[in-house]
C-alpha cells in the first residue's frame, strides 16, 4: 500500500508518519539521513549501496575528528577549522568542535574558493497627514547583503561546501542608488563597516584556502619532480642527492 508503513532499508527499522526519506531504489530513515554529510544534497538520486558506503565514511571520520588538531579558526557562526600541521580542514556550526562530526578533508581536495555577495533593497516609505504611505523626496533605500562563503572540493559525496558567513548587513541610505564600477554592488554598502568587516573576513577564509591549497600543489610537484645531478661541495664528486638531500659518496649535505 502507498500509504502504509515503511521499513528503512538501511538500518531496518520502522519509519514513522512523515519519517521516509526516499532514495533512488529504497526508503531511508530520518535518524540514518542526520548521519549524512550536511553537504551532503544528492539523497534523492542515491542507492541504498550509495547510503550505506557514505554512512561507513562518516563512522570512520570519527577517528580523523578525534585526531583534528586545530591550529587556525576563521569565521563567525559557521567556522573553517584548520590543521596546518596536518594539512588538513573541516567546517562546522556546532558549539563544541566535533559534536556534529565535521567532514575532515585534505588540503589538497581544495580545487577553489569564493565570496557570493548577494543584494536586495527595499524602499522606506513616510506617511502623510492623511495616514498613506508616500515615498520620501528624495528616495531612502534600506539595503540587505548575505555572505556566503563558497568552498569547491574533490569528494565522493559532494563538491561544495556553502555557509553563510553571518548575520545579514542591513544598511539604510538616503538618495538614488549608486551602483558600483565592480560587480555592480552598490557603493552605499561598500562605504558601511559591516558591509566592509564581513567582506574582510570572506575574503581572509578565501585567502587561507587558497593558500594553503597552492602550498601543497607546490610541494607535491617538488616531491615528483626528478632529481638533477648535483656537484658535490665537500667532495666534488658529481651524483645525484639521496632522499635526505646528501651526497651519496661522503654523505655531505649538498643543499
Amino acid at each position: 500500500m502507498p500509504f502504509g508503513k515503511k521499513n528503512c532499508d538501511i538500518c531496518g527499522g520502522k519509519i514513522g508518519l512523515l519519517g521516509n526519506r526516499k532514495l533512488d531504489d529504497g526508503n531511508c530513515c530520518k535518524d540514518c539521513a542526520k548521519q549524512l554529510s550536511p553537504w551532503f544534497s544528492e539523497r534523492r538520486r542515491s542507492t541504498v549501496a550509495d547510503i550505506n558506503a557514505q554512512l561507513a565514511y562518516r563512522e570512520e571520520n570519527k577517528a580523523s575528528v578525534a585526531a583534528f588538531n586545530a591550529t587556525r579558526t576563521l569565521g563567525l557562526t559557521t567556522k573553517v577549522y584548520l590543521d596546518e600541521n596536518a594539512g588538513k580542514f573541516a567546517v562546522s556550526d556546532a558549539r563544541r568542535f566535533g559534536e556534529d562530526n565535521p567532514d575532515i578533508l585534505e588540503f589538497s581536495q581544495v580545487t577553489g574558493c569564493n565570496v557570493d555577495i548577494q543584494e536586495s533593497r527595499r524602499e522606506l516609505k513616510q506617511r502623510n497627514k492623511e495616514g498613506k504611505e508616500i515615498s520620501y523626496v528624495p528616495p531612502r533605500f534600506s539595503y540587505n547583503y548575505t555572505f556566503n562563503v563558497i568552498i569547491h572540493v574533490n569528494s565522493p559525496w559532494f563538491n561544495e561546501i556553502r555557509f553563510p558567513l553571518g548575520k545579514s548587513v542591513e544598511v539604510e541610505a538616503t538618495g538614488t542608488r549608486m551602483t558600483s564600477i565592480t560587480g555592480g554592488t552598490s557603493d552605499i554598502g561598500r562605504r558601511s563597516t559591516s558591509y566592509r568587516q564581513a567582506e574582510a573576513m570572506g575574503n581572509e577564509i578565501k585567502n587561507a584556502l587558497t593558500q594553503v591549497r597552492r602550498q601543497v600543489r607546490t610541494e607535491a610537484a617538488a616531491a615528483n619532480a626528478p632529481n638533477a645531478v648535483q656537484t658535490c661541495p665537500l667532495c666534488g664528486a658529481t651524483c645525484i642527492p639521496d632522499a635526505s638531500g646528501r651526497c651519496e659518496y661522503c654523505g655531505g649535505a649538498m643543499q
